[in-house]
């Protein structure tokens, strides 16, 4: 009877350092933009980002192996439901990272949510991932549409830019980003005059600046991004807007958007982001190993792609933490109960709803006479704290926010 007891034990230990040291298999799909208007800002520099975080991770944890793939949604939703839903179903993805373009988002959001794995959504703006279409699938890093705002908007407002003309993408995030920062305007004492609205991935603002021209507001909103804000801010320039006494607004602006507009051009814009490559040593480091791997001198790092870094890095923590990846819904609990800290974004907390909580800076382009090295781009005006810098949790309508 005892000999029986021994080996009985004996098997429950060795099944148990079995399972200790069992391998664990984690897919990561990076779903962003590759050739189309957001592709400097994300693409190929959010795959290497995820790649990056997969090999710092893997170092310190043998029996975890994560395999990074991605692909091309084209800016539209259709898309990218497609190859989300194949992804999960064919190719068993467990977390899909990225994912520029609010409208494509929010429909990954819904996929995600249904077959319950993890969307880490680092590429887009819409405030509403953490508000009425919160998940407890989702998390959403990086930046939103209501710090952008309240960033730059308020900013501005303050000091004299009190009245307002948007030129806005026409889709879920334009929409939400002229929302927001209206908000902000009249909040403080400002007045919106007006706005128009222009499609994803236009060519020719001529009809839209003539509009904004018009209008009289000290302020021309620019509720887009990528490609969208470089041409409209070169255009811009051609009509002479500055010499008119009226003023871009970028609210939402990237190191790279910067770097292809060049600082003569550039020189002057505010605007928040969350990373820069040159804030501090940690992001210089990481701009390095980025740099190496993206092998393309004079490409720069975006925040969307320090998000990806960041927030993949995070959900492995999560995966490791509960031994698999299988339940999104457990691993996003994990992530939201584990701090966050790395070299790239620092320390950060995941909210209940979802939203990733860290410092947000505003800056302005310099001067070109003022840069001193290849890169140097910015003036940090200000650090606005993570307590401050995102929508306060009871303002947001988040069902997963309870009374």
């Amino acid at each position: 009877m005892k000999r029986t007891m021994s080996l009985a034990a004996l098997a429950v230990i060795l099944a148990c350092g079995t399972a200790s040291a069992q391998q664990i298999n984690v897919k990561i799909g990076v779903l962003t933009d590759m050739s189309s208007l957001y592709a400097d800002d994300t693409g190929i520099g959010s795959v290497i980002a995820a790649k990056l975080a997969a090999q710092d991770f893997m170092k310190d944890h043998s029996n975890v192996k994560v395999e990074v793939i991605s692909a091309d949604h084209q800016n539209k939703a259709d898309i990218g439901t497609n190859i989300a839903n194949q992804w999960i179903d064919v190719d068993r993805v467990d977390m899909i990272a990225d994912v520029p373009n609010s409208g494509v988002a929010l429909a990954i959001n819904e996929v995600v949510k249904g077959k319950n794995k993890v969307f880490m959504a680092s590429g887009p703006a819409s405030s509403d991932l953490t508000g009425p279409k919160c998940s407890p699938n989702t998390v959403h890093w990086t930046y939103d549409t209501w710090m952008l705002a309240n960033g730059t908007g308020k900013a501005i407002v303050k000091n004299g830019g009190d009245t307002w003309f948007f030129l806005t993408s026409d889709y879920a995030f334009g929409h939400a980003l002229e929302r927001d920062t209206s908000a902000v305007v009249t909040a403080n004492g400002g007045k919106v005059l007006g706005a128009v609205r222009h499609p994803i991935n236009n060519n020719d603002f001529s009809s839209f600046l003539l509009q904004a021209q018009a209008s009289k507001a000290k302020i021309i909103g620019l509720a887009n991004a990528g490609g969208d804000t470089i041409n409209a801010l070169k255009q811009g320039a051609e009509f002479g807007i500055a010499a008119g006494g009226q003023k871009f607004a970028g609210l939402l602006i990237f190191a790279p958007d910067v770097a292809a507009l060049g600082l003569k051009t550039a020189q002057g814009l505010t605007f928040t982001e969350t990373f820069y490559w040159d804030l501090n040593d940690g992001t210089r480091a990481w701009t390095k190993r980025w740099e190496k791997e993206r092998n393309s001198p004079g490409k720069l790092p975006s925040m969307n792609m320090a998000g990806v870094y960041s927030g993949t890095l995070h959900y492995l923590k999560a995966v490791a933490a509960l031994k698999s990846a299988a339940d999104g819904k457990a691993v996003v609990a994990e992530m939201k109960k584990l701090p966050a800290d790395d070299s790239v974004y620092g320390n950060s907390t995941v909210r209940v709803d979802g939203r990733v909580l860290h410092p947000a800076y505003l800056f302005e382009v310099k001067k070109p006479e003022e840069s001193k090295y290849p890169g140097d781009l910015y003036h940090l005006r200000a650090t606005i704290p993570a307590d401050q810098a995102f929508r306060p949790l009871k303002d947001g309508g988040c069902p997963l926010v309870s009374g």
